[in-house]
């Protein structure tokens, strides 16, 4: 999809919701409007999606089932800051990275890991001694992270992603904090989608027995991790699952997640 014609679908919300540009990133000649949709709330959920430019479902079931997802979280008066699509340029290419090559992926954090050492990743219950919010990456990334950092951290968020490895049609998640919390969002998915359990999902990565992983790879979920909130989870379903199912995941997921800052938390 033409990204032009994305922001269109975005700005047809402007009803519901403050549609607000954090920034603006230039790739090989074009322009590209970086948007934020705001809804305000007594807790605040935060939606991340499109880092990726080959995971368009994310992008695309927040552009299109928007007007549901604000009516599910005003009646629960859950606020909503929601990121749609953090990599424009890969997103109109269908291409992972941007089109400078650059990876807007992870990026949040960085691991010192031994006095003078950094890490953005922590594999095989690696320790630490600190950890910081970085300030190098990706333009995309930086925007997103300068903008996100201004605000009090959320009673939750969730991170919207594709899987473009695995070659079946199938969900999982990383997720932070009680897995009991997350337990009715993946088995209602399992009534639509094989969610992935006690499984492999590359060389570093195992779901438990309910589809998901903790992994500290310096990325959104992991920040806000970091910043002590108490659900944060980056959902996958991959590439593989026909977009149907992939929106119908992604909406339990978001629901669940309203219903979750709805509770309680920060």
């Amino acid at each position: 999809m033409d990204y032009t014609d994305y922001a269109r679908l975005l700005q047809a919300h402007a009803s519901l919701a403050e549609v607000a540009e954090y920034g603006r990133v230039m790739e090989t000649g074009k322009e590209y409007p970086l948007f934020r949709l705001t809804v305000p709330g007594s807790r605040w959920l935060v939606i991340t999606s499109g880092f990726h430019g080959e995971e368009p479902a994310g992008p695309l079931t927040l552009a299109e089932s928007f007007a549901e997802i604000v009516a599910y979280a005003r009646a629960r008066d859950v606020g909503l800051r929601v990121y749609p699509c953090i990599n424009p340029s890969g997103f109109e290419a269908g291409t992972r990275y941007n089109r400078s090559g650059e990876r807007p992926n992870n990026d949040f954090l960085r691991y010192e890991v031994a006095p003078g050492a950094w890490k953005g990743e922590l594999h095989h219950g690696d320790s630490f001694l600190r950890w910081v919010l970085y300030d190098g990456g990706p333009k995309e990334t930086r925007a997103v992270r300068d903008d996100i950092a201004r605000f009090p951290p959320p009673a939750a968020a969730l991170d919207i992603h594709q899987d473009n490895y695995l070659a079946l049609p199938a969900t999982y998640a990383y997720a932070f904090g009680d897995s009991a919390a997350y337990r009715p969002m993946v088995e209602a998915s399992a009534e639509h989608l094989t969610v992935i359990r006690n499984g492999h999902v590359d060389e570093h990565n195992h779901t438990d027995a309910d589809g998901l992983i903790v992994f500290h790879d310096g990325s959104v979920t992991d920040y806000f991790m970091r910043q002590g909130v108490p659900y944060t989870t980056a959902l996958e379903t991959t590439t593989r699952t026909p977009l149907p199912s992939c929106h119908t995941v992604n909406l339990i997921w978001i629901r669940g997640f309203i219903d979750l800052a709805a509770r309680g938390g920060m």
